[in-house]
């Protein structure tokens, strides 16, 4: 099982829009995706926990990036909210509820930043993977905490914002899997030993979150798919925007880095940005918005396939706009 599991992380690039199809055509034509709605909770959990099994919490407490830190965290919570809330007026100011509801979803995307994939992928372009895992415990703490009343803020217009309902879910996705994973990490590093731990156990956990990603795109999209295949224009609408947004943050980011950060920093920033929490929000919105959640869902469920998709292709471009790894300045 586990070779399966590991081939699937491997190859999540592919796996999600393969999923992502199968849910339209197995919620489109072969069953009622309804009693899937159940699954929404347990599949996010599956999805969350890997993750956070695997936080290295320690490294948070180290010092020698508050700039890097400080910069990311502006970029998070003050820019990108703006950037999407603005993307979000021009491509979605159509009169049925749909457009409101998908700028309700790209906000969401906007308010909650750095997934476990931020460390993966500065992993993979040699960055600061330390600078990398502090982002992402940053941003989750404060994403928790400001995203209710951002969404309050922005978004109470377009939506019924539930700021305490939202915040509860946010608990049950976000602290309760941090707590239950971080217990296992400390359990298992005081039976077998802190070597064990990195070379037996962690490696389990990923895995499974990529499945738990897998489960949760068809899912949406088997909720969707009627939907979907009545309006197959939406998906153009709603990819237009999205590459837009995926697209300004790399530029951006990459400017930022490249003039004001060493090599292994600016990856890290690029990433602790870019690779949103698509997993939490799309939780959020298929519990915290009872029947509108459905079709916000859909518009973060085909963010993943843009930002898996776009990671991969900037990976490819990371020595040319940053130099080759061990050439970083000091």
């Amino acid at each position: 099982m586990m070779k399966m599991l590991k081939l699937l992380q491997k190859n999540l690039v592919y796996v999600i829009p393969v999923a992502m199809i199968l849910g339209v055509i197995g919620g489109g034509y072969l069953f009622d995706a309804k009693p899937l709605k159940q699954f929404i909770i347990p599949i996010t959990f599956i999805m969350i926990y890997p993750m956070m099994a695997t936080l290295n919490t320690k490294t948070i407490f180290k010092g020698g990036d508050l700039k890097l830190q400080v910069v990311t965290q502006i970029i998070n919570f003050i820019f990108v909210p703006i950037i999407v809330f603005v993307i979000g007026k021009i491509f979605f100011a159509g009169a049925d509820e749909k457009f409101g509801l998908w700028a309700v979803g790209l906000f969401l995307i906007g308010v909650l930043p750095a997934s476990g994939m931020t460390i993966s992928w500065t992993g993979f372009a040699k960055g600061n993977k330390e600078a990398a895992t502090k982002m992402l415990v940053f941003g989750l703490i404060i994403g928790s905490l400001a995203a209710p009343v951002y969404t309050k803020i922005f978004m109470g217009a377009t939506v019924d914002v539930d700021m305490l309902h939202m915040f509860q879910q946010i608990c049950i996705f976000v602290f309760v899997p941090m707590i239950a994973g971080l217990l296992t990490q400390n359990y298992l590093v005081r039976k077998h030993g802190k070597k064990a731990w990195m070379e037996t156990y962690k490696p389990m956990f990923p895995p499974f979150s990529a499945l738990g990603v897998s489960m949760i795109a068809f899912t949406a999209m088997a909720l969707k798919a009627k939907n979907i295949l009545a309006n197959p224009g939406d998906i153009l609408t709603i990819l237009i925007p999205l590459i837009i947004f995926y697209l300004i943050s790399y530029i951006l980011l990459s400017l930022i880095g490249k003039f004001f950060f060493k090599r292994g920093d600016a990856i890290a920033m690029v990433f602790g940005v870019v690779m949103r929490d698509l997993s939490i929000a799309l939780a959020i919105a298929m519990t915290a918005f009872k029947e509108q959640g459905m079709t916000i869902a859909l518009l973060i469920s085909l963010a993943y396939v843009i930002q898996i998709q776009s990671a991969a292709w900037y990976i490819k471009l990371v020595p040319k706009i940053f130099g080759p790894a061990g050439k970083e300045e000091e």
